[in-house]
């Protein structure tokens, strides 16, 4: 921090929901930091503490230190992820963070790493979203259009430039199908890493738009008639340097631990849907169609289905995995991958079957086509995901009971405020006629 000149460092971690909270400390009280921890009121923070057990201490790991290169020239301002622990030193039940490295130290335990590579999708609009107005998008391209003078382009570029000064590694990024719509996509990294990568991306991706005077959203479904925006991951779990998926002329190249990972993800499916898809919005797109999967079905290199497996590269074993196509980009990391994670252990843990693989265009087929193949649907709202969300042992013993408990009761007062609310859509219908 001397030799870079770093003057104020922001401590970062994240509540219950995956809004990222900031507490900006000073180099000099680091050391203090890292040994005892920075105390902050956890009765303020959504999800994490009661008033009565509100004292809690954020304590920054080293190894997510960076320097937050929009800051500008002069002195410096880092960043470090935090854990969050009790006044006794324990891990907090309500941090987010550790409820994905609990479940990673499962995995870790039946010798296990998890892997996670995410493509992200978001929308970039000239203005600041006003109420009851629909945001204008900064473009009129569509999927992989390359324009003269493209802002989106120029977007891609800065945003990338800036990721990777702060170490997150970008594979690949292009316009993706809505007006205004892009996508930039994260190297594989182990899933903590990851969800920490994906928590900065935000920010970053956030922080460019403003710069260039325009608006950028995770929001799942922001248009009725256009793509939502999906965070489609791709996952694999690792045995040392061996990938636990790969097995030289099977099905696909796809081991049984492979199989039974999928079959575990498909059986906890709507069980998990609550946490990779938390908001009243999510379900517009799980339902809008496209590629947005709305039933529980896997598929070889099938963008209908809501697990694919993607086409294999010849020579290169290392590269088997899945995608879980399911999860959208306003999901919280650290829960979302704890829980799919979770799904796929316990398909293995059961030595769960893998269903029979969906080969057509799921969306093309009739709902009795569907139910002879023995392909469910997702839920269709968030009252649907919560209702079997409460029923679920396997939700409640990843996520812990306090987490559990809060998430849970969060979701249901957004149902209850989003159902009472009279809607454009009934306007425009109704007041014409009725």
């Amino acid at each position: 921090m001397e030799e870079r000149d770093v003057r104020f460092v922001r401590l970062w971690f994240t509540d219950v929901l995956g809004f990222l909270k900031s507490v900006a400390d000073a180099p000099a009280e680091l050391e203090g930091a890292f040994d005892e921890g920075i105390g902050f009121d956890g009765s303020a923070i959504e999800g994490f503490a009661r008033v009565y057990e509100a004292d809690m201490l954020a304590k920054p790991d080293p190894s997510t230190f960076q320097i937050l290169p929009w800051r500008g020239e002069g002195p410096s301002t880092a960043r470090m992820f935090c854990d969050i622990v009790m006044p006794d030193g324990s891990a907090s039940y309500a941090d987010p963070r550790y409820v994905l490295k609990r479940t990673l130290t499962k995995a870790a335990d039946q010798g296990f790493t998890f892997y996670t590579h995410p493509e992200i999708e978001f929308y970039l609009f000239k203005d600041t979203p006003q109420t009851g107005v629909e945001p204008t998008p900064v473009d009129r391209s569509g999927y992989f259009d390359h324009t003269a003078q493209s802002m989106g382009a120029d977007f891609r570029r800065e945003a990338i430039t800036m990721l990777e000064a702060m170490g997150i590694s970008v594979e690949f990024s292009h316009h993706e199908g809505g007006p205004g719509q892009q996508e930039i996509d994260l190297r594989y990294a182990d899933a903590l890493s990851t969800a920490d990568n994906i928590m900065t991306f935000r920010t970053v991706i956030r922080e460019v738009a403003l710069s260039q005077g325009i608006w950028a959203s995770f929001m799942p479904k922001p248009f009725t008639q256009h793509p939502g925006s999906a965070m489609h991951t791709h996952v694999s779990l690792f045995e040392g340097d061996r990938n636990a998926f790969f097995e030289a002329g099977s099905q696909y190249q796809l081991s049984k631990t492979g199989q039974q990972f999928i079959a575990g993800i498909l059986t906890h499916a709507s069980e998990i849907t609550c946490v990779t898809n938390q908001w009243v919005n999510s379900y517009k797109r799980l339902l809008g169609g496209g590629e947005a999967p709305s039933y529980i079905c896997w598929g070889h290199n099938n963008r209908s289905a809501m697990v694919r497996v993607p086409m294999y590269k010849p020579n290169k074993g290392q590269s088997t995995r899945i995608e879980v196509r399911s999860v959208d980009a306003a999901a919280n990391p650290y829960l979302a991958y704890a829980v799919i994670l979770a799904a796929g252990m316990k398909g293995i843990a059961e030595g769960y079957d893998l269903p029979r693989e969906a080969e057509d265009d799921v969306w093309s087929l009739t709902e009795r086509e569907r139910t002879s193949l023995g392909i469910a649907p997702l839920p269709k709202s968030l009252y649907d995901a919560i209702g079997i969300a409460e029923r679920s042992e396997l939700l409640a013993e990843t996520l812990g009971e306090h987490v559990f408990d809060f998430f849970l009761r969060n979701k249901r007062a957004e149902w209850e405020e989003y159902r009472t609310q009279v809607s454009a859509f009934e306007r425009d219908r109704m007041l014409p006629v009725l």
